[in-house]
């Protein structure tokens, strides 16, 4: 599934796995589906047990964007889309946050089906319309899904591949064919479609960044812009599906204005001089000893821990293995070895985060633990001609240091790769078998990562390696990232309790080739393939697991990443204004469902006015 991106419309995330039980066909068209087991909510269920329906609605809020953008178009490769800009267009159907992989409908009206999930069916609401009250038709839906596929983002190429067909199927109906009914998770995906206006694209080019906000059909508009500065959205009076068991209790703001800064430490002062009311932390540094401002101290400003489960991310230091000096796993073997976590951890992170230590996260259900057996080490043996001897005879783990400093040992481990991998020391410089000493660039786009990274620079410099860090701005940074222009960067994939069809993005000896894409390292390996296709089309949960971690186990021992740390709860600092729901699905931060408290923010302004 679609990694977790803020959304105004819906979450997107999944909790804890409840069932393993493989999901039956639909007795015909039905609200909800789920890609397990039974959905939790029943037809006619008033909201989501996470949401507050009595929310009060209104309010102006203020938050928070990095960089710039020049476009209202998120569907595309050009350009850098608003902040919340998804948040105008509404999908088929939205995700729960308190089931692992479950939608319910929204532009549709009920989904079907069949026992071999070769076919899903779509039966659109006829209530559902665009902002100028032209209804929601089968024919947006196919032009949709045929734009995103030949003109979106890669990541649409990949994930609708295995679409053969699709047709309108009666007045309100839209039917999706598939390839061998063997990727059980694809009428979920479709269900994730964003469903855009085919009458108003019919006379603009649909691939060219736009300033002009498009029509669409979602609880928020684009109300006033200045490019690169601001972004305010204004939530619909006459929002279709304000009532739906799906939307009840969410989008509760009256406008929201995102206010564009430089960097991080820019916005932080911003935020504590009253600039704008919602942020979440993403420094241990700050969070340990920026917030100690006046309004922190008199109760103006809340701190809160909120916790967030689901962590299932790799965040480190991405190898470009199309660059020839990545190219050697014994050498990405080195990278690894020369980051010292736990100092890191100690003198930079006030011991606030945890070692990553799986493309999947804390879960022991689909990360790699210990050494393969049962059905995993059944998936590899398939391609142990192909694999590190080694993956089958020694758990993986990642380097370790005591945290003073010293990191003798994970050296002298550093050295022998590079040794074997034909390099030597001389005059204090790592040389290579074609007399050019080893050197890379670290690209950044947060200044606040130098402080981390420079640290890691010394070690590499320790070795006789030629390491530099460039820092550039957010536009920059994403041009370069699109067209694979880097050596090493940091990076972050996020993954879901149910991977899926992502895998092929992510990891994709396709996308490793595509601009754009989400393959990073530029991975290439025909085992990687072809355990992403056994994930994708994994029968049942057990089936998924055993793919999941052996693809893991693969990853982990391809050297692809320098992994760094992750912190499974969220920082989120707020001027106290605001009312969330009690029930915190364990997802985290989410402010779609959070409302302007009225005796809250009357208390706020008369303290602030003192």
């Amino acid at each position: 599934m679609l990694a977790r991106l803020f959304a105004l419309t819906c979450l997107a995330t999944t909790t804890l796995w409840a069932s393993a039980v493989a999901q039956p066909a639909t007795s015909g068209p039905v609200p909800g589906f789920a890609m397990h087991g039974d959905v939790k909510y029943p037809p006619g269920f008033k909201n989501f047990d996470y949401a507050n329906p009595d929310a009060p609605k209104g309010g102006d809020v203020k938050m928070s964007a990095i960089g710039t953008f020049d476009n209202f178009n998120p569907y595309i490769l050009r350009g850098v889309p608003a902040a919340a800009s998804g948040a105008t267009f509404d999908t088929l159907m939205v995700s729960s946050a308190d089931e692992p992989f479950t939608m319910y409908c929204l532009v549709c009206k009920t989904i079907e089906v069949p026992a071999d999930r070769s076919w899903t069916e779509f039966t659109l609401r006829r209530e559902a319309h665009f902002w100028d009250g032209s209804p929601i038709t089968p024919e947006d839906v196919i032009w949709t899904f045929d734009t995103l596929r030949a003109k979106g983002q890669p990541l649409y190429r990949s994930y609708y591949g295995d679409v053969v067909k699709v047709e309108q199927s009666g007045p309100d109906k839209v039917k999706f064919i598939f390839k061998g009914g063997d990727n059980r998770e694809l009428p979920l995906i479709l269900g994730q479609l964003p469903v855009l206006s085919k009458k108003y694209w019919a006379n603009r080019d649909f691939e060219k960044t736009t300033l002009e906000p498009p029509l669409g059909s979602g609880p928020y508009k684009i109300d006033s812009f200045e490019a690169g500065r601001y972004v305010t959205l204004r939530r619909v009076p006459d929002y279709w599906a304000a009532n739906l068991p799906v939307m009840r209790g969410q989008n509760n703001f009256e406008t929201i204005r995102y206010d564009y800064y430089l960097d991080q430490n820019v916005s932080l002062e911003a935020f504590l001089a009253g600039k704008y009311d919602l942020r979440l932390e993403r420094s241990a540094k700050d969070w340990a000893s920026s917030y100690t401002t006046p309004a922190v101290q008199a109760g103006l400003i809340r701190r809160d821990v909120i916790p967030d489960i689901t962590g299932r991310v790799m965040q480190g230091y991405f190898m470009n293995t199309r660059r020839p000096v990545f190219k050697d796993r014994r050498v990405r073997q080195a990278m690894i070895d020369a980051f010292d976590f736990e100092w890191t951890n100690k003198n930079l992170f006030y011991g606030f985060y945890s070692r990553i230590d799986s493309y999947f996260g804390k879960d022991d259900q689909l990360s790699a633990r210990g050494l393969p057996t049962g059905a995993e080490l059944a998936l590899l043996e398939k391609f142990r001609d192909k694999l590190p001897p080694e993956l089958f005879t020694e758990p993986h783990k990642v380097p370790t240091t005591d945290g003073t400093g010293e990191w003798r040992e994970n050296q002298r481990d550093a050295f022998r790769n590079l040794r074997d991998a034909g390099y030597k020391v001389e005059n204090g410089k790592l040389v290579g078998p074609d007399g050019n000493q080893l050197s890379f660039e670290i690209l950044l786009n947060d200044p606040r990562f130098e402080r981390i990274t420079l640290p890691y620079v010394q070690n590499l410099r320790r070795l006789g390696i030629d390491a530099r860090v460039r820092t550039i701005d957010a536009s920059q940074y994403q041009r370069r990232m699109d067209s694979f222009d880097f050596d090493m960067t940091v990076g972050l994939v996020p993954e879901s309790e149910s991977p899926g069809n992502e895998q092929r993005d992510f990891w994709g000896s396709a996308a490793a080739d595509t601009p754009g894409s989400r393959n990073i390292a530029g991975i290439k390996d025909p085992v990687v393939d072809a355990l992403s296709e056994m994930i994708i089309t994994a029968p049942d949960r057990p089936s998924l697991a055993a793919a999941t971690r052996a693809l893991d186990r693969v990853l982990l021992w391809g050297n692809y990443v320098v992994p760094q740390f992750w912190l499974y709860q969220d920082w989120v600092a707020s001027w106290d204004r605001f009312g969330r729901p009690p029930d915190n699905p364990h997802v985290g931060y989410n402010p779609g469902f959070w409302w302007v408290d009225p005796q809250k923010d009357a208390a706020l302004k008369a303290k602030r006015g003192g």
